[in-house]
């Protein structure tokens, strides 16, 4: 798991108030329970209201076009608040195409567990990505990332800064699919 005290401005793409910069991230010593995404006695669980969202940028970051299958991104989540809160789980990620269309991604196997974040710490979660060939037949071409953290309602959502994806929407073991956070 990861956690960080500061964040540096992201990729363009991120909305303004939402960009941070993997490359500033240290891992922490987020502590870890095994709450199921929820929030453990002695901490709140962090809202939507008090979180940032943006795509982590740096090297290893970025997706690798030339992966031959699949890659990965991530996604960090920032505790803008003013208090300590907990999250963990899934977050519920959707892509939204220019012209309205909507991919709910499906969540991987992995265990998940929760984190506490200071005021400024960060964690984040990784989803993995079917990058589509230039001669991809049907490509899914995302215009956003809506991003719902675990048990909320409402979202944060990021441009989508990456070119097609492989249209897998009705797969039912995707290369397309989220992780947990932390």
């Amino acid at each position: 798991m990861r956690r960080t005290r500061s964040a540096r401005p992201g990729r363009p793409g991120a909305k303004s108030d939402t960009k941070t910069d993997t490359a500033a991230k240290q891992p922490g010593s987020a502590q870890a329970n095994d709450g199921g995404g929820k929030a453990s006695s002695g901490g709140q669980r962090c809202h939507t209201s008090g979180l940032t969202a943006a795509f982590a940028t740096g090297e290893d970051a970025t997706p690798d076009p030339d992966a031959g299958g699949s890659t990965t991104t991530s996604i960090v989540l920032t505790n803008k608040g003013g208090s300590t809160c907990k999250i963990g789980g899934f977050p519920g990620v959707d892509l939204k195409s220019e012209n309205g269309q909507s991919w709910s991604l499906r969540r991987s196997s992995a265990k998940h567990t929760s984190i506490t974040l200071a005021p400024g710490d960060s964690t984040d979660f990784k989803i993995n990505l079917a990058l589509a060939k230039s001669d991809e037949a049907h490509p899914w071409t995302p215009a956003s990332v809506t991003v719902t953290p675990p048990n909320e309602t409402t979202s944060l959502t990021l441009k989508w800064p990456w070119g097609p994806l492989v249209d897998q929407t009705g797969a039912t073991h995707p290369a397309t699919f989220v992780n947990p956070i932390g």
